[in-house]
């Protein structure tokens, strides 16, 4: 279980009443920007932040529309949903088996199912790789105004690349943020999670995720890497484009940490060690950045 943040219990109260459930006995499961409850009989309530209607409404149909075309995912229950508490969007799901966090074997297994997949008649914007950045970077009060500006410059720099970026694979069904992390592995095998990214853009940026853990931080292996790029069919490190990518990855990784760390002293470090990579002020990649949250 993971808090790191106020609970906001009349939210998870309304949504209940709202969807016909109970919240008596409510555990939290993950408090933080989103907030995660289980509820009694294998419900999982998820509290998204306020302003994130459109995402939870696609989180909901992607999750159906996966389920139709038998992708191995998390399960929205078949209840009209979202509902809206306290000015939040919440959604309802079924709760997973015992598991543990995926593998780098467990991603590529997943997006070889979801890439080939005709895009649906969804609401599906195209992918944004930068969406949030800029409010994160001004949300991250414990760097200095120079780190700040920097990493806004940058943000407009790669923004200006993203336009004119190379043509690669084509565009396909994209999970937004491939990783371990949003992986799932069960008894069964591995479960797809968090959907709130799902658009419509390259099916390099759902495998730069993986990348940048070998070029940037070096949390994946050679092997591993070697592996996961014969599963799946490609390199996205020989694409013209990886660059531009990794860097977007890489600048989601800093200002994520840059945000949070303006409100938890602990992670401050991290947050300037990342931004110290990126200026060019540390050691050579891969560096080794720790995970927070």
């Amino acid at each position: 279980m993971t808090i790191s943040a106020t609970p906001d219990r009349a939210a998870l109260d309304e949504a209940c009443f709202l969807a016909g459930f109970d919240p008596a006995g409510a555990e939290p499961v993950r408090i933080a920007e989103n907030e995660i409850w289980r509820l009694p009989g294998e419900v999982i309530v998820r509290i998204a932040r306020a302003g994130q209607w459109k995402a939870a409404v696609r989180e909901v149909l992607v999750a159906r529309w996966l389920a139709d075309n038998a992708v191995p995912a998390v399960r929205a229950l078949p209840i009209e949903q979202p509902v809206e508490a306290a000015g939040r969007p919440v959604t309802f799901w079924v709760e997973l088996p015992p598991h543990g966090v995926g593998t780098v074997r467990d991603v590529v297994t997943l997006l070889k199912q979801l890439h080939p997949l005709p895009v649906p008649d969804l609401p599906l914007d195209r992918l944004d790789p930068f969406v949030r950045i800029a409010e994160r970077i001004e949300a991250a009060t414990s760097l200095s105004e120079d780190d700040r500006r920097w990493l806004h410059d940058r943000h407009a720099d790669l923004r200006e690349q993203w336009e004119h970026r190379p043509q690669g694979l084509p565009d396909c069904v994209v999970h937004g943020d491939a990783w371990v992390g949003n992986i799932a592995r069960t008894a069964n095998g591995p479960i797809l999670m968090d959907f709130e990214r799902a658009s419509i853009g390259p099916p390099e940026w759902d495998l730069v995720s993986t990348a940048v853990k070998l070029t940037t931080t070096g949390a994946v292996t050679a092997a591993a890497y070697a592996e996961f790029c014969e599963a799946y069919g490609t390199d996205v490190t020989q694409w013209a484009g990886y660059e531009l990518l990794a860097g977007a990855r890489e600048l989601r990784m800093t200002t994520y940490a840059a945000q949070h760390a303006a409100t938890r002293p602990e992670w401050q470090a991290e947050a300037q060690y990342r931004v110290d990579c990126l200026r060019g002020r540390a050691e050579p990649r891969p560096w080794h950045w720790k995970g927070i949250m």
